[in-house]
């Protein structure tokens, strides 16, 4: 009996590990770089996914990278590095609410009626100038 449980378990796992067949395949890679410290290089496989950055190594970089969802759904993101930092940019990264008409009417009116001692520093700064 135990050694029925046994086999059946070792066919299990036999059956729940990854084939490699099933493993995404390189199919181009293309590196470049300069001794002015520019480069370049892509990467795509066979599944879909693409990888592609080029800048000058420490300053600058902007590329982009693109794989299709679990659920079918083509992803890509574009970027840029450089002194601002990491900006992404992609439809489906999350994005802030507009801001609402009563706010943003609320802020016009404080900007156009200043507290008595926002106009004194406004005063002393133009005499400074």
């Amino acid at each position: 009996m135990y050694k029925l449980i046994l086999l059946a378990a070792l066919l299990a796992c036999a059956a729940a590990a990854p084939r490699s067949g099933d493993e995404a395949q390189i199919i181009k890679f293309d590196i470049q770089a300069d001794t002015d410290g520019s480069f370049s290089h892509t990467h795509e496989t066979s599944d879909g996914s693409i990888f592609s950055e080029q800048g000058v190594g420490s300053q600058y970089s902007k590329g982009f990278f693109a794989w299709v969802s679990p659920e079918g759904v083509p992803v890509q993101v574009s970027y840029v590095a450089d002194e601002n930092g990491y900006q992404p940019q992609s439809d489906l990264l999350p994005t802030p609410p507009p801001i609402p008409d009563h706010i943003l009417r609320s802020i016009q009116y404080i900007q156009q009626h200043p507290t008595p001692e926002e106009l004194a520093d406004r005063e002393v700064r133009a005499r400074q100038l």
